[in-house]
């Protein structure tokens, strides 16, 4: 295993990171000796599961910060920043900043029997899952913690383009995700900053789960893929670990598919 990160003070800062595409990233980062700050939002309930999966990060010999506070609002936001400012000292710095963010409405349109979408609903979930990348980018550029050399990584899907059922206010907010990835590669690449959008294939995770009809979508999934098989969170893991690499540093402002071809059937 090359620990290419090792002894270096390099941080990947991750928003979601208790479970899914954040936890695994967070585990496959820290296995090539990357730092870890994990900002997260769970029930107390939930917690000693979560811990345990924190035990393999911490096993890694690497140093892991976490913080179980509502990241969206300004103000935890910014004691995070404080925080992260005095853990640092004048040798730490973020290589990465890995958007995983799961916090949208799922309901319908129209319903004879359900509540359906409202402008809020919109509102919330795109200040969620889109602007908070923009937020969290500005606050570490501005209290310069990026590294010289930096990586942003945002999660988008398939909903992108294609309708579901009940998916609207997340698929908005995924296009606005991709465009602010855009404009933060555009923007802040003078400061070397890369921003690239991976588009997972359907993963088995909580969030899929929350959606209504996710049974089908994984059916339909199972049909279409070349593989015959589901995206696992580590596949997306591996390849935001390929972004971080100094081979990478070319790579910008792209929407990379991550689903064993799954788009292309």
């Amino acid at each position: 295993m090359v620990r290419e990160f090792e002894n270096k003070n390099l941080w990947a800062v991750i928003l979601g990171g208790s479970s899914g595409l954040g936890l695994a990233t967070a585990q496959k980062m820290a296995k090539h000796g990357c730092n870890i700050c994990i900002i997260h939002r769970d029930r107390k309930s939930v917690l000693p599961a979560i811990e345990k999966e924190f035990e393999y990060i911490k096993n890694e010999g690497v140093a892991l910060l976490t913080f179980n506070v509502d990241g969206l609002k300004e103000e935890e936001r910014n004691k995070i920043i404080d925080s992260l400012k005095t853990y640092f000292g004048t040798k730490g710095s973020v290589r990465m900043l890995v958007h995983s963010v799961a916090k949208g409405n799922l309901k319908p349109m129209v319903s004879k029997d359900k509540e359906t979408l409202k402008n809020d609903d919109f509102r919330l979930t795109i200040e969620a899952m889109a602007i908070s990348l923009y937020d969290w980018t500005k606050a570490i550029f501005d209290a310069k913690l990026f590294a010289s050399d930096a990586r942003i990584i945002s999660f988008t899907s398939e909903g992108n383009t294609k309708a579901w059922e009940n998916y609207a206010a997340v698929s908005a907010a995924k296009t606005a995700l991709e465009a602010i990835t855009r404009n933060i590669a555009l923007e802040f690449a003078i400061h070397g900053i890369k921003a690239n959008c991976i588009q997972a294939g359907v993963t088995d995770t909580a969030s899929l789960r929350a959606i209504p009809g996710s049974e089908k979508l994984k059916e339909h999934s199972l049909v279409r893929n070349p593989f015959k098989r589901l995206t696992t969170p580590q596949d997306v893991a591996n390849v935001v670990y390929l972004l971080s690499k100094d081979e990478a540093v070319w790579i910008n402002g792209t929407i990379i598919p991550v689903d064993g071809g799954e788009h292309i059937n």
